[in-house]
């Protein structure tokens, strides 16, 4: 579950009855969570961590990875309206906005160009037939309450102010908040309720187990505005091009996130077996180019796994984790029938640093140490600490915590003995060099040749970098997933950053010169992994895309984005009827409802949420 926490004063032997010594009564008005601007930076906003008291000063809340006051400033929480002006023209020459991209990104955006812009018309497209992104085929089936971790704040002092901020943040982000006071039960707030008391010194918020579906829920009734339409099955690039897209709208925000892999430019890495996690994440999750993948688990009974981010433990845990506890979930049942006959029994996890670098959230890895029947091992000459490595983890709580974490796995000794026994085995210090090819099975991996690392300070500054020692060793394997980044891919006239994997931009406005931010490209704008490459989690896009949109809004404040003369961008006719010409068939989003309530049925016949419709095939014929 996503919890955030704040904790009060502290407690005494009076807190039960009178509440805790300096605490105030905080009253909420959820009703006025929309007005509301945060004044977190988008990087900074409520990271993942752990709570730890004993390196909290009570005066502050502190980011994981700094100690900078961020509270939010006295006037943030002033809920008044902000009177923001329209500048979508006259009613004959309306504001036409294609959004690229249906994910959280694209959604977000759309959301607030509607409410800025109030005569404006907003259409997303989308390569799929379906929406949503990443919240329908990244989230891992066995976590459908969040794509992210868990948030932790706590604070003393300025209870009240935080805990409002906190609240209002959340109801801004997903539109509902678990809250559950100690030693009482949970009670499901909504924005529309009335105000609500706090004057408890614990206090835990959360969101709800089905945040998946809350946020689905929230973006489809962005969708189903009268000033916005979602166009599915339309691939930028081939259906239309970007130059084309230009020309009918007078924004176009390209927020298509990152679909390929980054390489990782060693020998051997095309033999069979090899696959990215990406593919393999799509795979289990239903996605219609995922259908092919066929990994082949009953060939071999190790895998390993180059990365030891969330997505790396998120597809551990899926090799790992009984097919019992799977079968009732979303996952596809392609995967699933391949799983359930798996003979992966022994699962690497390989790093090129150290544990104090491991790039996994302490959420995560707490799960994954925690599944049934899976004993954990590490060396425990890995955790020793050089001085480099406890100045970074002084200053970064997030890393002392998994650090601790993976310290108490390495203390413990196996607990389960037998023949189908499953291993979690934690690798560090070891950069692959190649990929082994097996003899008995010409073009099939059969291991993977690593060279010992060590962690020295990198350039900049408290992060550190792996070189080799020139001593190496194999680790014997069937099976090998990269999971070392996404990438995202240029499309004809964009431009782009080969390097970054990014479109230069300012703010969002994408630039034709990086070193020259005052040339933007006119009407042109990215938001999400395109724009600041594969970071964050869901929430993370809200701010993203609000700082697109507001260099939207200054743009047509201007008045570069209309001028006064120009003709009428034909937008979403002109669009359609291009389409139509080249007989590309639109998914609209009344057809998603129907792809939606097709696999809704299908899963309830399986006790299952839903039974994902994973080939091109199916998602047609149940919109026929």
């Amino acid at each position: 579950m996503v919890t955030l926490k704040i904790r009060g004063a502290e407690r005494n032997s009076r807190a039960r009855t009178e509440g805790p010594k300096g605490a105030a009564n905080l009253i909420i008005r959820p009703s006025l969570i929309g007005f509301v601007r945060p004044r977190f930076e988008p990087r900074i906003c409520f990271h993942q961590t752990d709570p730890d008291p004993k390196h909290f000063k009570s005066d502050r809340l502190r980011h994981g990875t700094g100690d900078s006051d961020f509270r939010p400033k006295k006037k943030t929480l002033r809920c008044r309206k902000k009177q923001t002006p329209s500048f979508s023209g006259i009613s004959s020459n309306p504001l036409r906005v294609c959004v690229v991209g249906s994910g959280p990104t694209g959604f977000y955006t759309a959301e607030k160009m509607l409410k800025a812009h109030q005569q404006a018309q907003v259409d997303i497209v989308d390569r799929l037939p379906t929406p949503f992104g990443l919240v329908r085929s990244g989230v891992a089936p066995d976590h459908p309450e969040t794509k992210g971790d868990p948030f932790w704040l706590q604070g003393s002092g300025e209870v009240k102010e935080v805990l409002s901020y906190a609240v209002l943040w959340l109801f801004r982000c997903f539109g509902v908040v678990v809250v559950k006071k100690e030693n009482s039960a949970e009670s499901l707030i909504k924005p529309n309720l009335c105000n609500h008391v706090f004057t408890h010194s614990h206090i835990e918020l959360s969101l709800p187990e089905n945040l998946q579906q809350i946020v689905i829920n929230q973006f489809s009734r962005v969708a189903q505005q009268e000033r916005c339409s979602f166009f599915g099955n339309v691939t930028l690039g081939s259906s239309i091009s970007l130059s084309e897209l230009r020309e009918l709208y007078h924004v176009v925000v390209l927020a298509y996130g990152a679909e390929s892999d980054r390489s990782v430019g060693i020998p051997g890495e095309n033999l069979k077996g090899i696959h990215s996690a990406r593919e393999f994440v799509w795979w289990y999750n239903g996605h219609p180019d995922g259908q092919n993948l066929e990994p082949d688990l009953k060939s071999t009974d190790t895998a390993v796994i180059l990365g030891q981010g969330n997505v790396a433990l998120d597809v551990a845990r899926i090799l790992l984790r009984p097919t019992t506890e799977l079968a009732t979930t979303d996952i596809a049942s392609h995967a699933l029938a391949t799983l359930e006959e798996s003979c992966i029994r022994v699962v690497y996890l390989v790093g090129r640093r150290g544990p104090a670098q491991a790039a996994c959230t302490a959420k995560e890895l707490r799960e994954i140490l925690g599944i049934h029947n899976v004993d954990i091992f590490i060396q425990e000459s890995d955790l020793l600490l050089t001085p480099v490595d406890e100045e970074e983890l002084k200053s970064n709580r997030i890393q002392r915590r998994v650090h601790e974490l993976l310290s108490k796995a390495a203390r413990s000794k196996p607990k389960h003995v037998g023949l189908n026994q499953r291993e979690l085995r934690f690798v560090f210090f070891r950069k692959p060099n190649d990929f082994q090819e097996s003899k008995e099975r010409a073009g099939h991996v059969s291991g993977v040749h690593f060279e010992k690392t060590l962690s020295i300070a990198g350039v900049s500054h408290g992060k550190q970098i792996a070189i080799g020692t020139g001593e190496f060793e194999d680790i014997k394997c069937g099976m090998v997933l990269k999971s070392i980044g996404y990438k995202s891919v240029p499309v004809d006239g964009l431009p782009f950053d080969h390097k970054k994997g990014i479109v230069p931009n300012d703010r969002g406005r994408v630039l034709s010169d990086s070193s020259d931010p005052t040339v933007p490209e006119k009407g042109l704008y990215v938001c999400g992994w395109l724009k600041r490459g594969p970071t964050g989690i869901i929430a993370t896009n809200l701010y993203c895309a609000e700082e697109t949109v507001s260099s939207i809004s200054e743009d047509l404040e201007k008045g570069g984005l209309i001028p006064s003369s120009a003709l009428e961008k034909p937008g979403r006719v002109g669009l359609l009827q291009l389409l139509h010409d080249r007989n590309v068939r639109i998914v609209s989003f009344s057809d998603w409802e129907k792809i939606d309530s097709e696999e809704r049925r299908l899963g309830s016949l399986r006790n299952k949420p839903r039974e994902k419709l994973a080939t091109w095939d199916e998602l047609y014929k149940a919109i026929s």
